[in-house]
C-alpha cells in the first residue's frame, strides 16, 4: 500500500515532467522579477494593464505612483529618470518596475515611437499616477 500512495503522490510530478519535454507546449519566458513594497493591502486590488504610445520627443508629466508600476517595451527605447538615481533607457522587449512614491519622469528620445504595456495593480478606482507641481 506505501508504494501505490507514493506512486499516487508522484504523478503529478512525472506527468508535469513528460508534458515539459513535449516540444508542443507553450512555456512563457520571463521578462522580469523584483521583490517590491508598497502594494494595496485593502481585500480588493485593481488590475490595470495600460498602453501608450510616445512619439518622438514626448515625455511624460513629472509624477509619482501610490504603487508599482511594471513597464513593458514593446517597440523604440524608453528613457526614464526617478530622483536620486541615474536616467535608465529600457529597450523594445525589456521592463522595469518602477517603485512607488518616487518622483519620476520618461522621454522617447528616439526618432522613432515608443509603444509601451503597462501593468498597474492599486486600490479599486486610485489613479494612475499622480502629477508633481
Amino acid at each position: 500500500m506505501p508504494r501505490l500512495t507514493l506512486l499516487v503522490a508522484l504523478a503529478p510530478l512525472l506527468l508535469t515532467a513528460a508534458l515539459a519535454q513535449d516540444h508542443g507546449t507553450a512555456r512563457p519566458d520571463l521578462v522580469v522579477t523584483e521583490i517590491v513594497t508598497g502594494m494595496p493591502k485593502g481585500d480588493r486590488q485593481e488590475i490595470k494593464v495600460l498602453t501608450a504610445t510616445l512619439k518622438p520627443g514626448d515625455k511624460t508629466p513629472f509624477h509619482t505612483h501610490r504603487f508599482p508600476v511594471t513597464a513593458y517595451i514593446l517597440e523604440g527605447a524608453f528613457t526614464l529618470e526617478m530622483e536620486g538615481r541615474p536616467p535608465v533607457t529600457i529597450k523594445a522587449g525589456q521592463s522595469i518596475v518602477e517603485p512607488p512614491n518616487v518622483k519620476m519622469t520618461g522621454y522617447n528620445r528616439a526618432a522613432e515611437p515608443v509603444k509601451i504595456v503597462i501593468f498597474y495593480v492599486s486600490d479599486p478606482d486610485g489613479p494612475f499616477l499622480d502629477v508633481v507641481h
